[in-house]
């Protein structure tokens, strides 16, 4: 079904770890519908319906979707009461995943960040993003184009760290992150050239681990050897990036949509930083993102468990 090698890849590796209970949240639409059906009839999920169940069969029928074998969990045609059973669900342990359905992405993570939920760790929440580049030698994650609009030093250190773990839990033993900005020089008046060299500092001091960490780097001295050799930059290492950091949420959506549109790219994405890894979607993302977030999600969770 995927026509990406490392995607396709990474869905036969969820599947031989075996399905993982997943908390479909609200999932009154038929692209959310189908998402988990199809996920479900692939063995990488369990999924467990919570909403409205009667409006949730109506649409599959309509769509002529097959639930059978599916299992519900009843909260009436209430979004943010989905998103709180989906919560407690993960509490009890019957569920290791979550998964956005038709609500809206705000409803989904204020339950989920919320003080009695369970599911808040010591680190700032944040997306990342595996892609498949045809042009490009391995898999490459992007953090954070979802979740963190502004983030400031702290908060970059905490989604570098989710996004090293992610990278670690996809066998990437040392991954290289390059923290993106305009210029791969410090520039006062580009404040995120500062972060940048204070965030390699922190991962020389241990404030980081498991990653080397280099920056501020221009996305072409980042990605091209070819460019970095012309500027006359000297990387920390010889290989290309399997992480960049961008410096804000505006940046990093339009270059995660330019490589999907522009560069035949394809993606999974997941959300980290709490105690189960969240399946966030778009509307406009293909079904082979989709199934592929949710195998992302599977082998992340298994990840989380070993390490518990």
């Amino acid at each position: 079904m995927i026509k990406h090698l490392y995607l396709e890849q990474m869905i036969n590796r969820a599947m031989a770890l075996g399905p993982a209970r997943v908390a479909v949240v609200y999932p009154c639409s038929a692209s959310a519908i189908e998402a988990a059906t199809t996920a479900q009839r692939m063995g990488l999920i369990e999924p467990i319906m919570v909403g409205p169940r009667s409006r949730i069969e109506s649409i599959a029928e309509e769509n002529k979707i097959d639930l059978k074998n599916m299992e519900f969990l009843e909260t009436g045609d209430d979004p943010v009461a989905a998103a709180r059973a989906s919560v407690v669900l993960c509490q009890d342990e019957r569920a290791s995943v979550i998964m956005k359905g038709s609500l809206h992405t705000d409803e989904l993570l204020a339950v989920v960040v919320g003080k009695e939920s369970g599911l808040r760790t010591s680190r700032r929440m944040s997306h990342a993003f595996v892609f498949d580049l045809p042009n490009y030698p391995k898999p490459l994650l992007m953090t954070d184009c979802v979740v963190n609009i502004t983030p400031g030093l702290m908060e970059k250190r905490d989604i570098i760290q989710n996004a090293i773990d992610l990278a670690r839990a996809l066998d990437i033993e040392c991954p290289y992150v390059a923290i993106l900005s305009a210029v791969e020089t410090i520039n006062p008046a580009i404040p995120g050239t500062l972060e940048a060299a204070a965030l390699s500092k922190m991962a020389e001091r241990g404030q980081i681990t498991g990653a080397v960490v280099d920056g501020p780097l221009s996305f072409d001295v980042a990605i091209s050897e070819v460019a970095a050799h012309i500027k006359e930059v000297a990387l920390h290492s010889a290989v290309r990036p399997d992480v960049l950091l961008v410096p804000n949420l505006e940046a990093g959506n339009m270059l995660y949509k330019e490589l999907v549109y522009l560069a035949d790219a394809e993606c999974a994405g997941v959300i980290l930083g709490t105690k189960v890894p969240i399946v966030l979607t778009s509307r406009a993302d293909s079904s082979e993102s989709r199934i592929a977030s949710c195998a992302l999600a599977v082998v992340y969770a298994h990840r989380q468990h070993c390490a518990a």
